[in-house]
């Protein structure tokens, strides 16, 4: 089978097209050696099987990032059958930049000149041809998006000829270097001797660690800056030689994204609308109260419920399966789409797990058995999975803003922001990345070149709460809506996520200016046009996260959920304990003892003799978020049993155990409020998952790792710290606020020389 790897800048189009080719075929791994996506899937329209290798974005063949190596490696190594070398047309002369170079390897080419819609659409026109005959390779015109001249490139690949002589634009130019530096390499018998010799007249660090080759460079060379003298070929033949091909339709005059860009990338304005974009995304995924048709609160509710209506009982719910549907979308008040997909799905498992119960009951089953199928296994992983729509619309959204290129404006707009905290724009994408996942956006940290902004970003990723923190947030803020009938489970989000992008800024404005201090490398990229994303590439994405999310929920947490249920039932002579005992068991009495840790948080020994779920779920949180709803699923049930409750399901179990504690431990609800919000604080912020954990550690530099758990661990326990005690009793703010004074004024008198911890131990001690 042939193989075929696609290069080309990042934005240009290369994964659009990737999904285009392979489609369900596409599978993942990691490069042999690093942590970096490797993409490998099958195209079968080409009348035989062609293997097609997604290479990492890059803007060179230079080894200056790890994309950028993995990418020169496999085209010189590997040896594909040729190179699909995809060109975004609307930004034709920075693209063909890598192209240049592409075509000095010993590897048949073909160009994929892409998003040629966006051309015709702004009455710009491209000579293919001339380009074509320019180059001395094949040049086809697709659209990856709209899947349009993707046969045809494919048709065209696959009957290229097997082998091609590398050739490059800088033969007039530098003629007598290159032909001093090729004779080198053949008569090292190394493949591609054109590439290496251009290589190695730029000083390339990987070129000129080979033996001999310093005294080739020497003479070749002489102290002329050939990095420099080849970079600037290249563009005068792209501008030159390559000019004539493309004819703008009109001069200075506007194209649709400039005009869009004019607002949403506004100096004043584009913070703000970013900001409400991302307040009506959390809106339209967890509000109860769609658009506040029905009032901010309940006392200025104007539509009945369904209990009013006398369609649903407080203790019985809906009457009947009818209303049960209607109560998917509406109860009082209109849901959110993110809502309704919820309530369709738990309504779906809650009659899959009470099908099971009742057959298991009708069988004879023992009373443990039902319990650790029905309250255990079920009932954890269902209460995870039953917030997977939400989780799928979030990450909807996100993927529309990223494939519109609207998230690649926002990171040029944060550079403004983001240099005076000494990061580059660059850092956002990764940080965006962490709304998804820790791990791809950990990984992606390789394209910053700095390593201490490097291990700045991969520290506060985790604060940028991704999908498995979710159930948290929303759960929790559910919960306290329900409990105590105060505020809206949105707005809490979506200020949780604000909280947690707040706390990134902070400890990066801190690290930045102590213990990473450095440069701010300078920051270039090329913004993509607008354009409509692909409706099965979103498609695709969500698919990912899917088998995703579901592969750990009957993997970790299916595990997890029987292990905790065990140990809840469990007494420490290994007797089986009834749900009315659970407070004898192993797992109540380690979460005793841990209890008081949490107290400066507010859902430490304050909460009382059932608090201790509360430290339970954080610590089974460590090894996958999604735990802590789970566990508070599986050890509710037992409590409420414990304390002669009925249960309920869902968020309903939370806000029961809410209302439980408040009246057992006698706190005010300001005082728990601010707690659970700490709760949430403290888990969107403290050490991320085991898998989030590996990655950072094969990313940090050597001995880095070690402190940054100490930096997850301080960093929640401060914040959650400062949320409950400003929350639940707002005079401790003066205290924080006497301290943030203190920190601030000793990190400016140690930036200017004034204060110097070991100058002044040596002054002591020379006295």
């Amino acid at each position: 089978m042939r193989t075929f790897a696609l290069a080309g800048n990042p934005n240009c189009g290369k994964t659009t097209l990737f999904n285009a080719l392979t489609g369900s075929s596409a599978h993942v791994g990691n490069w042999p050696g690093v942590t970096v996506d490797k993409r490998e899937g099958v195209y079968k329209g080409a009348g035989e099987n062609v293997a097609i290798v997604d290479l990492p974005g890059i803007y060179s063949l230079s080894p200056y990032t790890p994309e950028e190596v993995i990418s020169r490696n496999y085209i010189l190594d590997e040896k594909p059958d040729g190179i699909i070398n995809i060109v975004d047309a609307t930004n034709l002369e920075r693209n063909l930049y890598l192209t240049t170079q592409i075509l000095e390897c010993d590897v048949p080419v073909i160009i994929a000149l892409n998003m040629m819609d966006e051309v015709k659409k702004s009455g710009d026109k491209i000579d293919v041809k001339a380009i074509e005959k320019t180059l001395g390779v094949p040049v086809v015109e697709i659209s990856a998006l709209r899947k349009t001249g993707i046969k045809e490139l494919m048709q065209r690949a696959v009957s290229m000829p097997k082998q091609r002589k590398g050739e490059t634009v800088l033969k007039d130019a530098l003629h007598k270097q290159l032909e001093t530096a090729c004779a080198y390499y053949e008569a090292e018998g190394v493949a591609s001797p054109l590439f290496h010799a251009v290589k190695l007249l730029e000083n390339d660090e990987i070129e000129v660690k080979r033996k001999g080759a310093d005294k080739v460079l020497k003479s070749a060379a002489a102290d002329v800056d050939m990095e420099a003298v080849i970079a600037d070929e290249r563009y005068k033949y792209i501008s030159g030689s390559l000019a004539g091909a493309k004819v703008k339709a009109q001069k200075d005059v506007l194209t649709k994204s400039d005009k869009i860009d004019k607002v949403l990338t506004h100096r004043v304005w584009a913070i703000p609308i970013f900001i409400v974009i991302l307040f009506f995304i959390f809106h339209l995924t967890f509000s109860e109260n769609l658009f506040y048709l029905n009032g901010f609160t309940e006392g200025q509710a104007w539509m009945p419920s369904l209990v009013e209506l006398g369609l649903a009982t407080e203790e019985d719910g809906p009457n009947n399966f009818g209303v049960e549907i209607l109560a998917i979308f509406y109860d009082g008040a209109v849901f959110s789409p993110g809502v309704i997909l919820t309530n369709f799905l738990n309504l779906f498992l809650d009659h899959i797990s009470d099908g099971v119960v009742t057959l298991m009951g009708n069988g004879g089953a023992a009373e443990w058995a039902t319990g650790l199928v029905g309250d255990g296994i079920l009932g954890g992983i269902f209460a995870v999975l039953g917030f997977l729509p939400q989780i799928l619309v979030l990450f909807l959204f996100f993927s529309i803003l990223e494939d519109t290129g609207y998230m690649a404006r926002i990171a040029f707009v944060l550079d403004r922001i983001f240099r005076r905290f000494g990061l580059s724009g660059r850092a956002f994408m990764p940080m965006i990345m962490g709304f998804g996942c820790s791990v791809p956006a950990a990984i992606n940290t390789r394209t910053l070149a700095d390593e201490k902004e490097r291990t700045a970003t991969i520290r506060v990723i985790p604060f940028f709460s991704c999908g498995a923190k979710l159930p948290i947030l929303t759960a929790v803020a559910g919960g306290i809506v329900m409990a105590f009938g105060v505020g809206n489970a949105d707005v809490i989000t979506f200020c949780m996520y604000l909280l947690g992008i707040c706390t990134a800024v902070v400890c990066v404005l801190l690290m930045r200016n102590t213990t990473l201090k450095g440069e701010t490398p300078p920051f270039i990229m090329e913004l993509p046009t607008y354009h409509a994303p692909s409706f099965k590439n979103l498609m695709l994405h969500l698919w990912d996260k899917t088998k995703h999310f579901v592969k750990k929920a009957f993997t970790i947490i299916f595990a997890s959920t029987i292990i905790i249920w065990l140990f809840s039932h469990l007494s420490w002579d290994w007797h089986y304990l009834p749900d009315e005992e659970m407070q004898n068991s192993i797992i109540a009495s380690v979460g005793m003892l841990l209890q008081p840790v949490f107290t400066p948080l507010g859902f430490g020994s304050q909460l009382g003799q059932f608090g201790w779920v509360f430290a339970v779920a954080a610590i089974t949180g460590l090894i996958a978020k999604e735990n802590v709803i789970a566990t508070f699923t599986t050890l509710s049930i037992c409590i409420m049993a414990y304390a002669g409750e009925g249960t309920e399901e869902g968020v309903e179990e939370l806000a029961g155990i809410i209302q439980l504690i408040t009246a057992d431990a006698g706190i005010s609800q300001r005082e728990f409020v601010a707690a659970l919000i700490a709760f949430i604080a403290f888990n969107m912020t403290t050490i991320p998952c085991f898998a989030a954990c590996a990655t950072a550690k094969a990313e940090l530099a050597k001995g880095k790792f070690k402190w940054t758990l100490l930096f997850w661990l301080a960093v929640s326990y401060i914040v959650s710290a400062m949320v409950y005690t400003i929350g639940a009793y707002i005079w401790p703010l003066a205290i924080w606020f006497v301290v943030i004074a203190l920190v601030v004024t000793f990190i400016v008198l140690r930036n200017i020389g004034k204060f110097d911890i070991m100058k002044i131990f040596k002054r002591r001690k020379s006295k």
